[in-house]
């Protein structure tokens, strides 16, 4: 084995027993993967004037929503204002989930044949597009929200990163500490998500988390400094794998409900 596997072998085992040797004896049983659920995104960028336009199209997508959701074609529904802005970024997404590709793309479909698609407030976007993400890792207090913060980070895995490096991360690091946020209610959902259609690049993975207050965001803050201060070899542990170059986060408002 070359020094450079060498590395990065340490760096996952240094992380899963760094997180091990944190956690209670109560919680070290290892996160099991769950069913995929997958995610349909649509990010806009509308123009300022049209912002409280943009709150009535969203009202008016509850029907489809609501049907879908009652079926059990989804799971979840909800849509996003960004609250840090960016040159380039949107403004505004609404997405939905479901435990199946079909359901995902059959609400699709649904809002393909009805008036909004096309409604003067989406035309006004200066730019749009979309993902389709799926998830193996999450988890959600069942409910409807208004008023919450959205925090997902964006991360990149090195070329050389070991296979299944996302498991790896989410079991002995993501999921441990998100589940005790959750458990504390200072998140209300979090997810670790991979395109299923790959319209980036296939090394981005995602870490998000929906917060019911700002204090959730504080929290949260509070208890990954906690964790890093706790366990130094964390930052050398996933630095083995996660290329911190293209790194990106994104917060915004966000409103929606869970089964």
């Amino acid at each position: 084995m070359n020094k450079k596997l060498c590395g990065i072998f340490a760096g996952v085992c240094t992380l899963a027993m760094m997180v091990a040797s944190a956690a209670p004896a109560s919680a070290q049983d290892e996160p099991k993967e769950k069913p995929p659920m997958y995610s349909y995104v649509g990010f806009w960028n509308i123009p300022r004037a049209q912002w409280a336009d943009m709150e009535k199209s969203n009202a008016a997508d509850q029907k489809i929503l609501e049907k879908a959701m009652a079926d059990g074609t989804i799971v979840a529904y909800g849509n996003d204002m960004n609250l840090v802005h960016t040159p380039d970024g949107g403004t505004h997404d609404d997405w939905w989930s479901s435990m199946s590709m079909a359901g995902l793309l059959n609400v699709l479909d649904k809002f393909y044949k009805s008036s909004t698609v096309t409604s003067p407030v989406l035309a006004s976007a200066t730019k749009h597009w979309d993902s389709i993400l799926v998830s193996r890792y999450y988890n959600w207090h069942s409910g409807s929200f208004k008023g919450a913060y959205t925090r997902a980070a964006q991360y990149n895995l090195k070329p050389d990163a070991p296979n299944h490096a996302v498991e790896t991360l989410s079991k002995n690091l993501f999921v441990p500490l998100l589940e005790k946020m959750l458990a504390d209610g200072a998140i209300l959902e979090y997810e670790v998500d991979t395109e299923a259609i790959h319209t980036a690049n296939p090394a981005t993975f995602w870490v998000i988390f929906i917060t019911p207050n700002a204090e959730g965001l504080d929290k949260f803050n509070a208890a990954l400094q906690d964790t890093t201060k706790k366990n130094p070899l964390y930052g050398p542990a996933i630095g083995s794998m996660v290329d911190f170059t293209p790194h990106r986060d994104s917060l915004s408002s966000s409103t929606g409900t869970y089964k």
